[in-house]
Formats: C-alpha cells, sequence, structure tokens
C-alpha cells in the first residue's frame, strides 16, 4: 500500500521537536530508525499529518561512560554491539544487540526507538529494567527522569506523553564483580522474544547481595521479577532456590497468547529461561 500524505520536517535540535509536537501532537510522529513507522505508514495503520524527522540531533547520540552510563536515544544497536568501551563495564549490551534481528536492522534501529515503541516482545526493555536504568525525557515543562520498570505500562504504551521525547538512557555504574545474562527464545519468523531474560546480579561467595532480572516477550509489557529477586537476596544459589525464583518470577504477570506460543507455554519459558541464567550466574560464583 501507500502512505497517507504527510508533511515532513528533518529536525535540528530538540527543542525544535518538543515545539513541533505543542503544535499537534497528536498528528505528529517523531522517526529515527523508522523500522515500526515505515511499515504502519505503508499499511495506514498510521496516518500522521507531519513526519518528523529526528536522526541529525546531536545531543540525542552517543555513548558515555564514567561513574555512570548515558547511551543517548539515537545510538545504534550496531553501535552498542560495536562499544569496547561499553562492554568492558555492561557487557550484557553486546549480549542482547548480538541477537536482535539481522544486520540491516542492527544498523538502522536505536535504543530509544525500540524503548519508546514498547513492543511487547522487544530486547532493550527487559535489560534496561535489570540494569535498573532511568530514561531521560524532554518536554514544555524541562527534563524528567524515570525509572525503567516504570517506564513500560502496557502494549505498545509507554509514560512518555504525547508532547515529550525520550532522550537518554542513564545506568548507575554496576558494582565490581556484577555478572550479566541475556537469554532468548527467539521467534523463528520475526526474531523478537517469545520470552527474553536480562540478569544483573552480584555474589559474594554464592549469595546474592543484589539482583533485579527484566522480562520481555511474556506479556503485555517488560516488567521487573520484583517477587523473584526479593526472594532470592540474602540466599545462596542452590537449585531448590533457583528453582523457587523461577517459579515466582513465571507467576508474577498473566502471560500473552498468540498463534505461536500459549500463554502456558510462555510461563513455561519464564521459569525456564529464568532458572538457566540463574544457573549459569551461580556456576562462574
Amino acid at each position: 500500500m501507500i502512505p497517507a500524505s504527510f508533511d515532513y520536517v528533518r529536525a535540528t535540535s530538540l527543542s525544535e521537536v518538543i515545539g513541533l509536537l505543542q503544535k499537534d501532537p497528536d498528528g505528529t510522529k517523531l522517526v529515527a530508525g523508522g523500522h515500526t513507522l515505515i511499515p504502519t505508514l505503508k499499511l495506514r495503520l498510521a496516518s500522521p499529518a507531519l513526519l518528523i524527522d529526528i536522526g541529525s540531533i546531536a545531543e540525542l547520540k552517543g555513548i558515555e561512560v564514567s561513574d555512570g552510563i548515558r547511551i543517548g536515544a539515537l545510538t545504534k544497536h550496531a553501535e552498542l554491539l560495536a562499544s569496547r568501551e561499553l562492554h568492558d563495564v555492561l557487557p550484557i549490551f553486546r549480549q542482547a544487540a548480538d541477537i536482535i534481528a539481522d544486520p540491516q536492522v542492527r544498523n538502522r534501529g536505536t535504543i530509544g526507538g525500540s524503548l519508546a515503541n514498547a513492543d511487547p516482545a522487544a530486547d532493550w526493555p527487559a535489560v534496561v529494567i535489570a540494569l535498573k536504568a532511568e530514561l531521560e525525557i524532554a518536554g514544555p515543562s524541562g527534563s524528567r527522569r524515570i525509572g525503567a520498570a516504570d517506564f513500560f505500562v502496557d502494549i505498545f504504551t509507554t509514560a512518555l506523553e504525547t508532547d515529550e521525547v525520550l532522550v537518554a538512557v542513564h545506568i548507575p555504574h554496576p558494582e565490581t564483580g556484577t555478572q550479566f545474562r541475556y537469554r532468548k527464545i527467539r521467534h523463528p519468523a520475526s526474531g523478537y522474544a517469545v520470552v527474553g531474560i536480562a540478569v544483573a546480579a552480584s555474589l559474594n561467595d554464592g549469595v546474592v547481595s543484589n539482583i533485579a532480572i527484566g522480562i520481555t516477550g511474556a506479556t503485555g509489557h517488560a516488567f521487573a521479577a520484583d517477587t523473584a529477586t526479593g526472594y532470592l537476596a540474602g540466599k545462596a544459589l542452590g537449585r531448590e532456590t533457583i528453582e523457587a525464583a523461577a517459579r515466582l518470577a513465571s507467576e508474577q504477570a498473566p502471560c500473552l497468547s498468540d498463534h505461536y506460543a500459549s500463554a502456558e507455554y510462555r510461563q513455561h519459558l519464564v521459569k525456564t529461561e529464568v532458572a538457566r541464567a540463574l544457573t549459569s550466574l551461580a556456576g562462574t560464583a
């Protein structure tokens, strides 16, 4: 199909984008990589009056690693995969980026586009939840930050207001010795996560001192497996403990069901993949 007609602006600053959004927030769409928006335009599932290209805005780009880590919203999957500086501190970014889609998607798609789109099967939402990231958002009233676990509200729905822009991801520097895992059961056609599990954990003599688990693909939006991590705090990662935590994670939220995977199957995958991730951590403690 052919998209409906629309006006196009290539924005040069964040303030310009916010000003344009204020004029007609419901009739305006932002485009960076465009992997979701362009197909929806072609199918006329979206018919904006104005399309704002944000791809050249410098303040939305770049990876900065110091006391904390800042990742600009326009940072491409391929850049996250290739960054040695980021890999040395947070290897989970390479673990996840390496299994996102294919090279064409990785070289065009951005982390901010993935997070703002909030596809329930996207990879990055689970990762930023596990890393206890804060998402920087800019709007007419200025800048604000929101915890990653609170950013994802429902299917394709986030805490972003219609006149706001996702600017960057901020991640605290991890404790020395923190270990990371990202595991995904891929849909064979799309490459999206049927279930994806992100874990960041610190162990002292095999005992969990700090842990966070993000889960994607299973429910209507990515979520933090708080019941499981609360249970694990202060415990050694033995077989029974791992099995109990995996069960708690799988029971925390109602799972999605579709033609490929039933809710029961997704619940089983959550349990299995959380157990495998935790077992691999225990094996290196």
